[in-house]
């Protein structure tokens, strides 16, 4: 939230327990005790907690001083947003910018997957490496923005299905269109990547909701942890059931005609990382203290890395490529996380999803002009996503027509800072644009806007 908002809310919020406790004393009844932090979502938008009894008031049938009230609950309703979740996000979006700024501009060095230790430069592979925590961080907070949108603070649980088969379908549609043409400006090959998985995750969660809150935790644990039993299964193009296996659990074309469209996002796994996020959905109940959710957040994350160590370092189970003794330190450790993104494996997923809960955590602790800046970026997310992706295809081709190719057909940077310098630059030059979209973002009422 930017500052001048969060004073308004603190102090609203310090005006409803003055207001409670005033008519706690009027009734001579104990004034509520155990306040907790209530954190949910309203039309599809995070609304940031304010301080409650643990039994929600009803503003509708809230006699006397109640026009602090009111204006606190519309306070309330119009931040929308959870600060901790905004600032994750944030971050990855910019972690996310610097892997686009290498696919763009440092391509003479393709990255191979898993990574190739013998011909990538350690600046390179720990570039890579950083951007490993987006994917999983977009799709696990997917999940859980779900779930605050089926338990609104302000009003009664509502089914989540419609809304998540709404944004599902626009996500893979936003896919094919805006965000395929400007990775290559053209069509000739549509590429299904990471927006197609969230939406087609999206889309199965619509499903899976309805079943028991449990179950869908359930479904999640077993697709995270199970599915690299299915890494075995290969399929070749024109074998029954290619096409599902492209889509679910491997990389190939699955169309070739006028056009090619080729599946680089298999989406099994995303779907129970989805799934998960709806299940952590509760730790931001108005029920959950703030305390007690860091503390969930960080054993948790802490126990799933506690649980890579062992898995991984006696190789049993969770990736395809055993890790080995190298020649250096470094090199050991290099090997040591090496994980197979395509599809996303159990340690990959684990390796991600530990620290992703342990910076949630941490972001509920801090304050300064980064992490509202972070918050900034995280409130927007596809705006910014869609407009980076531009801003990067134009740049390149302004820069091949008027400098030319160093590096063959390509233009490229030398040294790995640049990728780093470059989308330091890029952050900046989109921050007041995504800044002034936020703000149009709140105030709006076109439902369109809001899926941005």
């Amino acid at each position: 939230l930017h500052p001048a908002t969060s004073t308004s809310t603190s102090t609203s919020i310090h005006a409803l327990n003055a207001s409670a406790d005033a008519r706690a004393r009027h009734r001579e009844v104990a004034p509520p005790t155990g306040a907790v932090t209530a954190a949910a979502e309203s039309d599809g938008q995070y609304l940031r907690g304010a301080v409650l009894s643990p039994k929600p008031v009803s503003l509708e049938q809230e006699t006397g001083p109640s026009d602090t009230l009111r204006l606190t609950a519309e306070s309330a309703r119009r931040s929308k947003r959870i600060s901790s979740v905004d600032c994750l996000r944030g971050l990855v979006i910019l972690l996310m910018m610097v892997d686009h700024v290498r696919e763009r501009f440092y391509y003479q060095h393709n990255v191979s997957d898993p990574m190739d230790l013998e011909s990538i430069s350690r600046a390179l592979f720990f570039t890579r490496m950083t951007s490993h925590l987006c994917s999983p961080t977009f799709v696990f907070l997917s999940g859980l923005g779900a779930w605050l949108y089926a338990h609104p603070a302000f009003a009664r649980p509502r089914p989540p299905s419609c809304f998540l088969f709404k944004r599902g379908l626009f996500l893979v549609i936003l896919e094919i269109t805006l965000v395929n043409f400007s990775w290559f400006g053209n069509f000739n090959t549509i590429y299904l990547q990471v927006i197609w998985a969230i939406g087609l995750s999206m889309l199965a969660l619509s499903a899976i909701v309805k079943l028991h809150y449990r179950l869908v935790g359930l479904v999640g644990l077993v697709i995270v942890f199970g599915h690299n039993l299915l890494s075995p299964i290969s399929l070749d193009p024109g074998e029954n059931g290619y096409t599902l296996w492209a889509i679910l659990l491997g990389r190939g074309v699955i169309f070739d005609g006028p056009f090619r469209i080729k599946a680089s996002y298999p989406v099994l796994p995303w779907i129970g990382v989805v799934s998960l996020g709806y299940f952590a959905g509760p730790l931001y109940a108005c029920t959950m203290d703030r305390s007690a959710r860091r503390r969930w957040l960080i054993c948790v994350g802490v126990g799933l890395f506690a649980l890579l160590l062992i898995i991984r370092g006696f190789n049993i189970y969770g990736e395809v490529r055993p890790w080995q003794s190298q020649g250096s330190a470094v090199l050991t450790v290099m090997d040591f996380v090496n994980f197979t993104k395509y599809p996303p494996s159990l340690d990959f997923l684990l390796l991600t999803i530990s620290p992703a809960l342990s910076l949630l955590a941490c972001f509920e602790a801090l304050s300064s002009r980064v992490v509202f800046a972070l918050e900034l970026f995280g409130s927007a997310p596809l705006f910014i996503y869609v407009s980076h992706l531009y801003v990067l295809l134009i740049s390149y081709r302004v820069v091949l027509a008027t400098v030319g190719p160093n590096a063959g057909d390509l233009f490229a940077f030398a040294y790995v800072w640049e990728i780093w310098a470059v989308a330091a630059l890029l952050a900046l030059a989109l921050y007041y644009p995504t800044k002034v979209f936020a703000r149009f973002k709140r105030k709006t009422k076109k439902s369109w806007v809001k899926y941005f």
